[in-house]
């Protein structure tokens, strides 16, 4: 799976926890779940568990706690994947 590929799915993952628009219309690998999306912890970890189902992978709590950015979910879901 290519990145384009992966960043598309997680916009469709995120977008029903966004409260910033704008911010989610200009999404970038630099951009924060928390401080640009608003999405709040609770509903990260729901992100995190629609990522789990979408790529049928197993995310630990170590790497829940650093997917705060698409960058960081990003390089998560690429190792989870290797890993399968």
């Amino acid at each position: 799976m290519n990145k384009e590929s992966l960043i598309s799915s997680l916009k469709r993952i995120v977008k029903p926890y966004i409260q910033d628009e704008e911010e989610f219309e200009n999404l970038t690998e630099e951009t924060d779940f928390i401080n640009d999306l608003k999405i709040n912890s609770a509903n990260l970890v729901d992100v995190v568990l629609d990522l789990e189902d979408e790529f049928n992978i197993e995310i630990d709590n170590d790497a829940m706690e650093k997917m705060l950015n698409v960058k960081a979910a990003i390089e998560i879901v690429e190792t989870k994947l290797a890993e399968k």
